[in-house]
């Protein structure tokens, strides 16, 4: 065990907030070490957008956000923009572009934006150490005078700050576990229920099958929650469904709410095929879908369609 280091902060967590935070405080002068149970830092980084990390958007209001308090983000927000992370991706010159609802992805990989945090971080001489976990943690106070200090299996850590930068329960195998909630718990913060949120849709039954079969088709939807819709790509995978759409319906979606799947958002899809039927009475239902759906997808409709002349494709539609 090495003897106990003294830090103005540190940080538990090397994920995007936590390298974030830490290279903030690092140019503000601070002596800042960051602490992460992984073997390397910032993994979730690299998976984001698609192994393209979307690190920002054009639009941020306050409006964009969930909160039971509307008002909670605007300091943060107002304090630090969009255009401030903007500068300093370009300042790395790292080529980016914009996609869908302002949404931006960088050309290339998105272990560009984790190379500039972490030079950020060397630049203001910030520590950060792997494969560390965190055992106890001990605040003291005496006057004035309060320290916290932090048993791990690489040693015995103490600092002034504390931040928890753990990530929430979704990818414990990416180091985000409930780690922070425990602490919160420990120090008694009040905790929420949790929930769910910002994560794909899976299944255990049956409709597990049909994903599996299509996995990999992203296809235009309109999806509703609650009275929240959105239009995006849903994304079919081995274990459900995923995609832009998915995510963002996840964020209203509870237990037993039921979810509404539009695969023809620009069509009246009921006067479609009415029109098809009279003005071609004779087509196969598998001869007008193409435009719409690929072959895979054909396949899920025709088979797997409670409808007699979907199930069967030897059965006119009329």
């Amino acid at each position: 065990m090495s003897k106990a280091s003294d830090y103005d902060l540190i940080i538990i967590g090397g994920g995007a907030s936590g390298l974030m935070c830490a290279q903030t405080a690092g140019h503000l002068g601070k002596k800042v070490l960051v602490l992460d149970s992984s073997n390397k830092v910032g993994k979730k980084i690299l998976m984001s957008g698609g192994g393209r990390c979307n690190f920002t958007n054009y639009f941020i209001e306050p409006e964009c956000f969930l909160s039971n308090n509307s008002h909670f983000c605007k300091s943060a927000l107002s304090r630090y923009t969009q255009w401030d992370f903007i500068a300093l991706v370009e300042k790395h010159g790292i080529p980016h572009h914009e996609r869908k609802h302002g949404e931006l992805f960088c050309d290339d990989s998105a272990k560009a934006v984790l190379k500039m945090l972490l030079d950020e971080c060397a630049e203001s001489s910030v520590q950060i150490k792997t494969k560390c976990h965190v055992e106890f943690i001990e605040f003291e106070q005496n006057d004035e005078n309060y320290h916290y200090t932090l048993r791990t299996n690489v040693g015995v850590y103490s600092a002034k700050s504390l931040v928890i930068a753990t990530g929430g329960l979704s990818i414990p195998t990416m180091g985000a576990s409930g780690f922070g909630y425990e602490i919160a718990e420990q120090f008694k913060l009040p905790v929420l229920p949790r929930r769910a949120g910002l994560v794909p849709f899976t299944f255990s039954d049956k409709t597990k099958a049909i994903t599996e079969r299509l996995a990999g088709l992203a296809v235009d939807v309109s999806m509703t929650v609650n009275s929240q819709s959105f239009r995006e790509n849903m994304l079919f995978t081995h274990r459900g469904i995923s995609g832009p759409v998915a995510l963002q319906c996840s964020n209203y979606w509870h237990t037993g709410d039921l979810i509404h799947i539009n695969l023809l958002p620009d069509l009246d899809a009921e006067a479609f095929f009415l029109e098809l039927k009279n003005s071609h009475p004779k087509s196969f239902l598998r001869n007008v879908l193409p435009e719409n759906f690929s072959k895979a997808f054909q396949f899920i409709i025709y088979y797997m369609s409670p409808h007699d002349c979907i199930r069967n494709p030897t059965h006119h539609c009329n």
